[in-house]
This record gives C-alpha cells, sequence and structure tokens, in this order.
C-alpha cells in the first residue's frame, strides 16, 4: 500500500511539474552587446580610415555592412539586386592659381573658390558684374556662405578678418565637401578673408577646376511585413555610416574614427536588424538605411527619399550619436523635434514604467533636428526624428580624432538600443501611426 501511494505521488508531482514545464515562457530576443560592441569596433577601426565619403575607408564600410544585412538574413529594397543603393555624386576640385584685388596679390591662405569653370581667367571687365557680398565680424560665416558653395550667379565675399577661425573651418568644409549631387553650373564665388576695398572692385583671377563623377552607396535593407493589409506601409530605422576622414594630426593621430558620430547609429542600426529578425512579428515593412554623405550635405538621406513613397512612411527612427550618456542620465534618450508630431509621445508611453525614459531635445538652440538625414523625409510629411544621447554643446570629442571607442559607454549604448527596439513595438505592429509633420514646419 505504501508502495502504491509512493507511486502515485511521484506520478501526480512528475504531471504537475511536465505541467509547469510546458507554461514557461522563453522571453523574446533582445538586442544584443556582443553584436554592438563587434559592429561598433569594425566600423571605428583606423583601418576604416575615418569613411569619408568617396574614399577607401568608406567603400571599406560599407562593405562590411552589406554582409552584415547579408548575414542577418535581410532582404535587398525592391528593384535592386543587393544591399547598396548607388548614386552618383561629382568631385569637384578647385584650385586658385592667383587672385588680385584691386592692384594686390591675396595670399592663397586668405582664398577660398568654388567655380563650375574648368579654365577660370575672370576679370572685372567680364559680364555679368559680380554680386559683392560682406560677411560682418559678428555674423554666423557657415549660415551666410553656404547658398553660395553652390553657385547660381557670380559672386565676391568679403570675410571680415575677425572671422579668420571660422574662415578657417569653412576652409576645411570646403575641401572636405567637394562632393556634390548635381554638376556644377559654370559660375564662380570667390571668398577673400579681409575687408571689401573701395567700390568699384577691380579684380583678377585664375584657376582650375577638375570634376569627376564618384559612385556613392547607402546600404538598405528590408524585413517584408507580414500581415498582407500592412506590408505597403514602412518603418524605417536609419544612421549614418560616413565621417571625416583623415583630418590635420592631433599629437600623430589624424583618423577621425567617428564612433559616436556617427558608428554608433549604425551599430544600431545593424543590432535591430538582428533583434526584428529574430522576432520575425513586424506587421509593417521595415527598412534599414546606412546612409552615406550626410557630413557632405545629406546626399544619400536625399537619393534615398526620392527612391520610395513618402506616404508609404509611417515612421522614421533616425539615430545619431547615442554612444555617451545623455544629460538626463543613464538610461535615456532624446528626441529630435518633439512637437513636431506626437512620434516622441507615443515612445514615452510605450516605456512608461520601464527603467529606460525618452526626453524631448534639451538643445532647441543647437537646430538638431534640421542636422541629420531625418531633415529629408521630414520636409516630405513624414514623421522623421532622430534619437541622440550626445551633449552637442559640452561635446568635446565631436569632430576630432578623439571619438574613439574608449571615449563611449557600451553598456548604456546597448540600453538606448534596446529601449527604440521595445518602444517601437506599437508601429512596427500596426497598432499606432504617428501624426505627420506639416511641411512648412521644416526649414529648408
Amino acid at each position: 500500500m505504501k508502495t502504491f501511494l509512493f507511486i502515485s505521488l511521484l506520478f501526480y508531482c512528475t504531471q504537475i511539474a511536465l505541467g509547469q514545464r510546458k507554461t514557461v515562457t522563453v522571453p523574446a530576443p533582445g538586442v544584443a552587446p556582443a553584436t554592438v560592441e563587434r559592429v561598433l569596433r569594425a566600423l571605428a577601426a583606423d583601418d576604416m580610415q575615418g569613411r569619408a565619403s568617396g574614399k577607401p575607408g568608406a567603400q571599406k564600410a560599407a562593405d562590411f555592412l552589406v554582409s552584415e544585412f547579408q548575414r542577418i538574413g535581410l532582404e535587398p529594397l525592391p528593384g535592386l539586386a543587393g544591399f547598396a543603393q548607388s548614386f552618383p555624386t561629382y568631385e569637384v576640385r578647385t584650385a586658385a592659381a592667383f587672385v588680385n584685388i584691386n592692384g594686390a596679390n591675396v595670399t592663397p591662405d586668405k582664398v577660398l573658390l568654388v567655380s563650375g569653370q574648368p579654365h577660370l581667367n575672370w576679370t572685372d571687365s567680364d559680364e555679368p558684374v559680380p554680386r559683392i557680398v560682406t560677411v560682418a565680424a559678428g555674423a554666423n560665416l557657415m549660415r551666410e556662405v553656404r547658398p553660395l558653395l553652390d553657385p547660381r550667379e557670380n559672386s565676391i565675399v568679403f570675410i571680415d578678418p575677425s572671422q579668420a577661425t571660422a574662415f578657417n573651418r569653412l576652409a576645411g568644409y570646403v575641401k572636405r565637401g567637394n562632393l556634390r549631387v548635381d554638376k556644377p553650373a559654370e559660375f564662380t564665388t570667390l571668398m577673400v578673408l579681409g575687408t571689401p576695398p573701395p567700390a568699384p572692385v577691380k579684380f583678377r583671377v585664375a584657376a582650375t577646376t577638375t570634376i569627376r563623377t564618384v559612385e556613392l552607396r547607402n546600404v538598405v535593407g528590408i524585413l517584408p511585413g507580414k500581415d498582407a493589409s500592412l506590408a505597403a506601409e514602412q518603418v524605417v530605422f536609419s544612421g549614418h555610416y560616413d565621417h571625416l576622414g583623415i583630418i590635420p594630426a592631433v599629437q600623430g593621430d589624424s583618423i577621425a574614427n567617428g564612433a559616436d558620430d556617427d558608428a554608433s547609429g549604425t551599430t544600431a542600426v545593424v543590432a535591430l536588424a538582428e533583434y526584428f529578425k529574430k522576432k520575425a512579428d513586424n506587421a509593417r515593412t521595415l527598412m534599414f538605411v546606412a546612409f552615406a554623405a550626410e557630413e557632405i550635405g545629406g546626399f544619400g538621406a536625399r537619393y534615398f527619399s526620392q527612391q520610395l513613397d513618402p506616404k508609404q512612411v509611417v515612421a522614421m527612427f533616425n539615430i545619431e550619436m547615442i554612444g555617451k550618456q545623455a544629460k538626463f542620465g543613464p538610461n535615456t534618450a532624446f528626441i529630435t523635434g518633439f512637437d513636431k508630431s506626437d512620434f516622441g509621445k507615443l515612445l514615452q508611453e510605450n516605456t512608461k514604467g520601464a527603467v529606460f525614459r525618452f526626453e524631448a531635445d534639451p538643445y532647441p538652440e543647437q537646430n538638431l533636428f534640421y542636422r541629420s538625414d531625418n531633415a529629408t523625409l521630414a520636409r516630405l510629411g513624414v514623421p522623421a526624428h532622430t534619437i541622440s544621447t550626445d551633449q552637442i554643446p559640452t561635446d568635446k570629442l565631436y569632430h576630432s580624432v578623439n571619438d574613439e571607442v574608449e571615449s563611449l559607454d557600451l553598456a548604456n549604448m546597448t540600453a538606448v538600443i534596446s529601449a527604440i527596439g521595445r518602444s517601437a513595438a506599437g508601429i512596427i505592429a500596426g497598432k499606432q501611426t504617428p501624426t505627420r509633420i506639416a511641411p512648412e514646419q521644416v526649414k529648408q
């Protein structure tokens, strides 16, 4: 009898155990810290040479990202044979051989010249007469001259000598940003660091311009939507993989690795692609994009936007510089353009009660909403916002050779990426749709 009771009890306990085992749920796969670190270190390595647009390092970075999309099992964008979305740009290099203003030669270090004329021999007797522009001591130099860097008329710009530091930065930008999406028109902008001479301005300028076609590549992969009624709607996750490349050396180091800007955001795109591929429950189609040429004008995002119907894009998670802790502390990030749609409020709602939280952009004076690849799609009405953690007003490593992996907080960065993945769930499932952005709200 005791034996029978023991066997019965053993059988009963076994059944309970088996029943309990059947009810155990396996947690959903999360963002892999190992993937985050591996991809980040690869993109920010010295052998990527700072990933400057049109340079071998950027091509190597694009090849690496293509291999990652293949490994994960993404599909190419319809119409593409692979993950590379190629587009032409034009490298324009103008070398000023001679500049004379009112009888005095101007030294090369005080001259910047942008021209679409292969052989320029320009004097004050030529028609049409150039427009004379002056940039005062307290003016924002880049804002004043940016429209003139793609000349649509002949201009001579005199820049107050007190702007010498800004002028040198502008010179670096012009040399770095000599790629453009259109062939230049045959107009010229001459910029001179110096006070304008008395009118009429007499001048002689001689220069040579070379133009070369350079192919750049976005890297794009998709996870098709699993709900037939929602699959045509797209959710974009993006970051830019280009950076500054080789810059003037500091203590022997000349490689601007761009670990935070924006290897961190590009790493997030790869890690999220891996995460959502494993989840395999996206109702809407997910697009993962690593943009080229953000640093020199957002050309990659511009080309990408022309290849799709913006009305089908329900949201864009653009990820930029998430490698350091935000001013709100660990487990936080901010969203640019928070007031332009309810995208940010939806993400806050979806992380309510969690350790992590999203905040509005604390640096509105920096105009960050307009300074990354989200702005291109936002101009088309897409609720496209950038997620970041960078304390940009005080970030001493921004655009320097010291933007290295060792300066980043990888654990916090992984937490940011994981939070983006969790907060996007409602949008991906088709249960939430952010409000559209009014195009007039986005500056041109």
